[in-house]
């Protein structure tokens, strides 16, 4: 008999983000978290919720700020596709982002998203930003 084995887990997505800068690529980890959830073009621009966040380094605030765009999906009842984030030098985060009220009978139901992890969580610059990111499904 076997003392142990291994086998993978498929409750996870992960998600890598591009962008010219950080902001871009923090927008472009929100649009890609969304439209697991929804197809995006689906989701129309009407209600505008904006935060704030402050973190200790990059990968924590990449972190705080998907877990942020989670939050408000589950306790606005809303979905997003338009994200606007300005980062400073003290890694302070203002985001603004856009969407609708969930309505299952226009939006394509996809895949609920239950939490974002640390796991291989990495922001890697160089001639542009990427952001990876694993969110529990």
């Amino acid at each position: 008999m076997k003392k142990y084995d291994y086998f993978e887990v498929t409750a996870d997505i992960g998600i890598k983000a591009y962008g010219n800068d950080l902001n871009e690529a923090f927008e472009n980890a929100g649009t890609a978290m969304f439209n697991i959830i929804t197809d995006t073009k689906d989701v129309s621009a009407e209600k505008e919720i904006s935060f704030e966040i402050t973190s200790e380094d990059e990968v924590s605030l990449l972190y705080d700020y998907l877990e942020e765009l989670l939050f408000h999906h589950e306790i606005e009842f809303m979905l997003f596709n338009e994200f606007h984030v300005k980062i400073d030098e003290k890694l302070n985060l203002k985001a603004s982002i856009k969407g609708e009220a969930i309505d299952w009978d226009k939006h394509e139901r996809k895949t609920e998203i239950k939490a974002i992890t640390f796991h291989k969580m990495e922001v890697i610059k160089g001639d542009f930003v990427e952001v990876h990111a694993i969110l529990d499904l």
